[in-house]
């Protein structure tokens, strides 16, 4: 007669173990590894709140003399001509809507307000002048230092902008007629258009 083996079934419980242990281990990693990235995430968001009281990126001052400066960046694309008359309008409202910006935040700049004025008058005074381009600089310096001053203080979320700004006045170039570099001191205005309608 002929022997039949009988195996012996192997016991399922330690892979039914083993695949309890795999199952229990990603619940773990899955559930409270979530939990405690959305912990840290309000965790930083509380942070950033609490030290950034005066963060005023939120509220909208809806200023008329920053949205009128706005309006005539984006509305007149117009060629600068010889007389100036572009450029001279533009600074004129760029240092009224800063200076209103500034009042709006509280922060007080009177003195360089009025510097900026002077170097604005010297535009318009002789249209043939070969120095425009200096004062249109000497200008927008004053107003980048003011902007970036009430960015630093109230407005800590725009510092890609201020940079942006900081580089497009870079470009302009003192010495260099400004018909020379009309697409420069426009995307200079644009720029500052840019950023306090941010700030506005």
């Amino acid at each position: 007669m002929a022997e039949i083996k009988i195996e012996k079934k192997k016991p399922v419980w330690p892979w039914l173990l083993v695949g309890l242990v795999i199952v229990a281990l990603l619940v773990y990693f899955l559930v409270f590894r979530d939990n405690g990235e959305n912990t840290e995430a309000v965790t930083e968001a509380d942070y950033i709140t609490n030290t950034n009281e005066s963060d005023l990126l939120g509220v909208k001052e809806n200023n008329g003399t920053v949205a009128a400066y706005v309006n005539f960046v984006e509305n007149n694309k117009e060629n600068m001509s010889l007389d100036h008359e572009y450029t001279n309008e533009a600074l004129l409202k760029l240092i009224e809507a800063t200076d209103a910006m500034a009042n709006e935040v509280g922060y007080d700049v009177q003195g360089d307000i009025e510097k900026a004025r002077e170097y604005a008058k010297m535009i318009e005074q002789d249209s043939f002048e070969t120095t425009h381009a200096d004062n249109i600089r000497k200008a927008d310096d004053i107003l980048t230092n003011i902007l970036q001053n009430i960015q630093k203080a109230k407005y800590p979320g725009l510092a890609d902008e201020v940079t942006a700004l900081k580089s497009a006045l870079e470009s302009i170039k003192p010495g260099v007629l400004t018909l020379d570099q009309k697409d420069v001191v426009k995307n200079y205005f644009a720029k500052a258009s840019g950023l306090l309608q941010k700030m506005n």
